[in-house]
């Protein structure tokens, strides 16, 4: 849960850690992190919500004749950064939500978007949307110029120990570091694929989590710089292996109590639950825009490497979009597992709260879960299941978010025109691009 601090907590620990910049971070339309970066000389402006900048240089954000913003710090994120990147001091850094200069939340910056979800959440009487993020990512070695290759710094599988390759001894690196921040890590090991890694650190509500994931992948790259490694989430890095998935764990509480769980449920869970998961089923096809916003991240949602394919649930096996893991009371949850570490947080946290609480609203019961392996089964068998695709492509999948208002609402007049003129973007420069496949296989022709 969020701590509370004080800005007079602030200026003692920026004074006791000889803190000499102050890092405003906030996220764009894309998940990337930005931040204005301002000496301590400015502190009393930073906690005084004083501090501008332009954001008609922020993909996403206003046209120039609209550009000021303001950026309003959530005290309780400050923390110093354990590396001082050259400088005599220590760094410290806040996330920060985006306002228009008369004070109001700017509706096109993710957090406050999410925000607003959560407060549709707490107007139907639940307290805490809580959230698990599980970001995998892969170690490639630098070049001798500091340059990224594809080289893998390891040959292992999964949970393999490798503690004297340069992948091991760098997670172990970032383990230390994210509990030094403050991060409860609950476990680290290798993936299924070569030079493949996944940390996990303890669920906690959205909004919270979602600026966890942010920092996360911020230690993670500075601390492979490090080691000469340079660290990658983009969804499918190497062609025939593993891509990244970032497995989103769900659970909704009402006061202290996991209203997901009925322990006289069928399945241990609640109607509120089922409900919850026919809505996510119910939208997948335009969650699958949010949750898997890059051309690469399809090439990842293909067969025959864990990730889901079709639009289904299981309480079991691991081929479905959905699954109910093994749990007790307060860890119940739903496990969306088609989302990749491209994603926004706060985008796929606000589309999938928004679907699965319109899901409570009309009480409808998903579909059976599915008991064998949705990629062996007949294409007659799946449409006889009521077992649809997910899409195969980002066009596709914009072309579903197009066609969901709800989604759309999840995201807001302003993220959605953004966000769809985002993607179209990339996706007429991706058809327009000539690979070095297209000319080996067709240059003879």
């Amino acid at each position: 849960m969020k701590r509370i601090l004080t800005a007079d907590d602030i200026k003692m620990s920026v004074k006791d850690n000889d803190v000499c910049f102050l890092r405003l971070a906030f996220t764009d339309i894309n998940g990337t992190m930005k931040n204005v970066e301002v000496p301590t000389s400015q502190l009393d402006k930073v906690l005084a919500n004083e501090i501008r900048f332009d954001g008609s240089s922020i993909d996403g954000f206003v046209r120039i004749e609209e550009s000021d913003m303001v950026l309003y710090p959530d005290l309780s994120t400050w923390m110093v950064l354990p590396w001082q990147d050259g400088t005599s001091g220590r760094i410290g850094r806040l996330t920060c939500s985006v306002h228009k200069v008369d004070g109001t939340p700017f509706e096109g910056d993710p957090r406050n978007n999410l925000k607003r979800i959560l407060n549709e959440m707490k107007s139907m009487g639940y307290t805490d949307f809580e959230i698990g993020f599980e970001a995998e990512f892969h170690l490639f070695k630098l070049d001798e110029n500091g340059g990224w290759t594809t080289n893998v710094c390891d040959h292992a599988s999964y949970f393999d120990m490798t503690d004297s390759d340069e992948g091991a001894k760098c997670r172990r690196e970032i383990v230390e570091t994210l509990e030094g921040m403050d991060f409860e890590v609950e476990a680290a090991h290798h993936e299924v694929g070569n030079g493949q890694q996944e940390i996990d650190f303890k669920f906690d509500d959205a909004l919270t989590t979602a600026d966890r994931v942010q920092t996360f992948k911020m230690v993670v790259r500075t601390v492979a710089k490090k080691h000469g490694l340079c660290a990658t989430f983009m969804a499918k890095p190497l062609e025939g292996e593993a891509g990244n998935g970032m497995h989103t764990n769900m659970s909704i509480f009402k006061d202290k109590r996991n209203i997901f769980y009925d322990a006289n449920g069928k399945y241990g869970l609640s109607n509120e639950a089922l409900y919850f998961l026919n809505g996510i089923l119910e939208h997948a096809r335009a969650i699958t825009a949010i949750g898997n916003p890059t051309v690469n991240s399809y090439k990842r949602l293909i067969p025959g490497y864990e990730a889901p394919v079709y639009i289904a649930w299981a309480n079991k096996n691991r081929s479905p979009l959905v699954r109910i893991p093994a749990a007790e009371e307060v860890t119940t949850r739903l496990e969306l597992r088609s989302a990749d570490p491209t994603a926004n947080p706060y985008l796929l946290l606000a589309a999938t709260l928004k679907a699965g609480l319109n899901g409570i609203k009309e009480a409808k019961i998903p579909m059976e879960p599915v008991t064998s392996n949705v990629f062996e089964m007949s294409e007659e068998k799946r449409k006889e299941l009521g077992i649809k695709p997910l899409p195969s492509t980002l066009h596709n999948a914009i072309k579903a978010f197009k066609a969901d208002k709800l989604i759309q609402e999840a995201l807001g007049e302003h993220l959605t025109k953004s966000f769809i003129d985002s993607k179209e973007l990339e996706w007429a420069r991706y058809t327009q691009s000539v690979s070095e496949w297209e000319r080996q296989r067709y240059i003879n022709y």
